[in-house]
This record gives structure tokens, sequence and C-alpha cells, in this order.
């Protein structure tokens, strides 16, 4: 494992700040023992690492980037209301000035400390989720070249209608600390790595696409093993193939199969959204004021999990510094919780849940989600297509949006199959799912026993900011979804 240094040794080797100085940035933030006597909060979030990525296009290595961040950002919390400043050019001037600035927003906002943020009550200590021994942004350049190389022939050696493969690489490492005012550090080596494949198939002048793709918080020697590409590869491959003798959609209203794994993205957008803790203290989600009522099909059970080794949506701690936990959202059906953030969890007067994310120190955190998940039932995967008289099997989604105010959503279903007399029969193209998330989970009438979570793509947007998360679920059986169709 990679030795991580104590913080106060990480801000000076990093940084060039002392103990002493961080301090002094806290107290004009705060106003010193005063100010935080009155609820007062402040915390500086530190981030210093390298982003690398390459790309093979059309045979060839046609891109290559690397960019170095080192920057942090200063929060005040006041009430329900935050002042945030943040500097790439980190020294004691900028910092000072950024802890006046953030204080002032709060200031102009007319903010009243009368809430304290939220703390960690019976919360574990930091997780060790990601240990490696090599860093995979210090891994040579050339074996990343190799592993796109391999990747692009193996995905040409499927079929001779595939006419063009894009491959990428991407590797990051980066050293996260947090300090605030209620005289706690934490410090975090993050590394990511992931890849992408995407190829053009093309038959008589069809051309149709295909994707594949993973990766984690994990070595880059994991990423490369021979059977984990090569599954990618062939993935990417025959979707592209199968599309190009795929008949357009059916249309109408009738019983979904969703398939396990990446289709879990609906659950992500179209039900965890509407769980995390800011959309519901203000009353703006589909799931404001419903805890403990049936809100999904007594199959249902959702949960958050961001403790899960080596996921891309996994953290030791999250941006706040509070520990990462697993989060029973929804349990048989029953609304059990919401995912909170220091200042969500505070003025809603509830437990921390690890989920007060950033995309980097640009941005203040909010409520987040980590790896969010489906859980399994009873039911085999060849049960629940077999009960089906008509309908369609949705094995991978693309893209969705959906308004969190009611839950409504819009999906469209790549590499969907057409189910008959319980059988799957032929490819299908151009289908959408448009549905009600809270409606459709009542609609759940079987779950599988193969839960399973994506291989590591996602990456979720919210308030502008992005951040890596996982998602899945287990085959289930949705009756009575509204499917838009290209037929």
């Amino acid at each position: 494992m990679i030795k991580v240094e104590s913080a106060e040794t990480q801000l000076q080797k990093l940084f060039q700040l002392t103990s002493s100085q961080v301090q002094r940035v806290i107290d004009t933030a705060t106003g010193g023992e005063q100010g935080k006597s009155k609820g007062v909060f402040c915390d500086l979030y530190f981030q210093a690492g390298t982003a690398q990525g390459l790309t093979f296009d059309q045979g060839v290595l046609k891109n290559t980037s690397s960019s170095t961040t080192c920057g942090a950002g200063v929060r005040v919390v006041v009430g329900d209301k935050t002042g945030y400043s943040h500097t790439g050019h980190v020294n004691i001037t900028n910092l000072l000035q950024c802890a006046k600035v953030a204080r002032a927003i709060t200031d102009h906002a007319g903010a009243s400390a009368n809430v304290a943020v939220g703390l960690p009550e019976g919360v574990s200590g930091p997780h060790d989720l990601y240990g490696i021994l090599n860093c995979p942004v210090d891994i040579a350049l050339q074996e990343k070249i190799d592993l796109l190389r391999n990747i692009d022939k193996e995905v040409r050696l499927y079929d001779p209608r595939i006419q063009n493969v894009t491959v990428s690489v991407a590797c990051e490492s980066y050293t996260i600390i947090i300090v605030n005012s209620l005289d706690q550090i934490f410090v975090d080596l993050r590394p990511l790595v992931r890849i992408s494949v995407s190829c053009l198939a093309e038959d008589g002048g069809r051309k149709e696409t295909g994707s594949s793709g993973g990766g984690g918080r994990f070595e880059f020697s994991v990423l490369a093993e021979e059977d984990k590409w090569k599954e990618h590869a062939h993935i990417a491959a025959k979707m592209a193939i199968d599309l190009l003798s795929a008949a357009p959609a059916p249309a109408g209203v009738m019983d979904v199969v969703l398939g396990s794994g990446w289709p879990g993205v609906l659950i992500h957008e179209a039900v965890g959204h509407g769980l995390e803790g800011d959309f519901n203290r203000m009353g703006t989600s589909a799931f404001s004021s419903l805890m403990g009522e049936a809100v999904a099909s007594p199959l249902v059970t959702v949960i958050d999990d961001g403790t899960m080794e080596d996921r891309r949506g996994s953290l030791n701690f999250d941006d706040e510094g509070t520990p990462t936990s697993r989060t029973v959202l929804i349990e048989n059906g029953k609304l059990k919780g919401y995912l909170q953030d220091k200042k969500n969890a505070g003025l809603m007067k509830t437990a921390l849940t690890g989920n007060g994310r950033r995309q980097d120190y640009r941005y203040a955190p909010i409520p987040r989600m980590t790896n969010t998940y489906m859980d399994g039932g009873q039911s085999t995967p060849e049960e629940i297509i077999a009960s089906v008289k008509y309908g369609l099997y949705a094995a991978n989604f693309g893209g969705g949006q959906v308004d969190i105010t009611n839950g409504n959503f819009t999906f469209s279903a790549i590499g969907a199959y057409l189910i008959e007399d319980g059988k799957i029969t032929k490819t299908v193209k151009g289908a959408t799912l448009i549905g009600n998330g809270p409606k459709a989970l009542h609609n759940v009438t079987m779950v599988g026993n193969d839960v399973s979570l994506d291989r590591g793509v996602g990456t979720c947007g919210k308030a502008g900011q992005g951040v890596p998360v996982g998602v899945g679920m287990p085959t289930i059986r949705i009756n009575g979804v509204t499917v838009g169709g290209a037929k």
C-alpha cells in the first residue's frame, strides 16, 4: 500500500502551509472562538494531483493529455446559508482572502447562526477501501499504449464489419486534505482508472455503434488484466453488430424486464436524486415528507453504499471528512432515509450518511450518491423473462433525464430485445422508456437474485458538478411501462 503521510506533513509538502496558518484562515472565516460558539462552521478543502488521458483512434494514438491540480477552497456555513471561495494558487494570502469572501457571502445573505452542522454521531472511523502499491498515473506510457492497441485489435477481430474503433484510458491520483473548525483534519490519497471502448460497424450502408468500459479505484494492472479488457472489447463489438440487424422497437404500454448492472442508472436518476437531503429539506422532491411511507413495491429495497472496496463511487470519507456508509434508502417498499451532508443533516436534525461530495476544490459540497443500487430478490433472471408474454428486455441504457419534483423520467434503451412468449427473440432499436419513478417502483412485480453493479463507468451531474458514481440492480420486471418506439 502507498504510504499516506500525515495531514500536517502533506500540507507543508504540497502547499507550503503550516497548521498555524491554516488555523488563521479558519479563525478569519468564523470570527474565532466566539463565532464557532454561535454555530459558524468552516472547512478548508485542499486538492493536489495529476490526471492523464490517452485516446487510440483509427488504429493510431490520436491524443494524450495531462493536467495538474493544486488548489483549495474555503467554505463557511451559517444556518442555512453557505459562502464559498476558492483559489488555484494556494498561499496564506489567497486563503485569507477566500475566508473573508466566503464569510461575506453568508453575512450578505442575512445568515443567522442558530443551527449547528451535522455531527458524525455513530459513524465508524475512516475506511481503507482502495489501498494500492503503484499509483496509476506513474505507470509507463508504453504500457498504457500497449493496452489500447490490444483492445483495438481485439474489437476488429470480432467481426470484419467493424470499421473503426476508439479506445481511451484515463488515470488520476489526488491527495485530498480537509481541515475544519471542529479541530478535525483528514487526508486521503484517491486513485481512479477507467477504460472506454466504442466501435462503428457498417453493413450495406447501415451504420451502428457499440460501447463498453469500466474502471474503479484500483491499480492500473487490474484494468490491464486480459480477461477484463477482452470482455469490454467483446461487449462493444457485439452491441454494434447486433444493432445492424435490429428491427424498429414497438411502441405502447407493455411489461419491461431490465437487466442487471448498468440499467440501475434508472434507480439512480429516477429515485436516487429524489432522496438527496437538500431536495427533501426544501420540499422539492417527489419523496419529501414521505418518511416511513410505502413508496415502492414491497419487493424493492434501494441502498447507497460508499464503502464497497475498489468501486468507482466509493470513498474512504466524503468531501467533508465524514466516513462513507451503507445507507438503506428504501426497505421493502418503505422510505427509510435520505442522503445527507453536514449542512442538510444539521438543518433536518438527522444523522450524517457520508454523502457530502464535490467535483473538485472549486465547488462546495452538496448531498450526492456514491454506489446506488436495488437489492436482490428471489427470482432467477430466466424465471422473470419466462413470465412475460410480450414485452421488452432492456440490457443497457443510454441517455436519460428526470424531473426531481415529480419523478417523471425518459430513458433510451440501447441493445433492447423483444420478449415473445417468455423468450428473448430479436434485437430492437429506438426504444425509449417513459414513466414516473415512484409509480414504476410500485409496479415492480419480480426481482432477480442476480444483483450486480455496473463495470465502473458512471459520472453523475448535479448543480454543474460531475462526480464518479456506481449504479446497479438485479434483473427486474416492471409492469405497464410506456415504451416510445421507432415502429
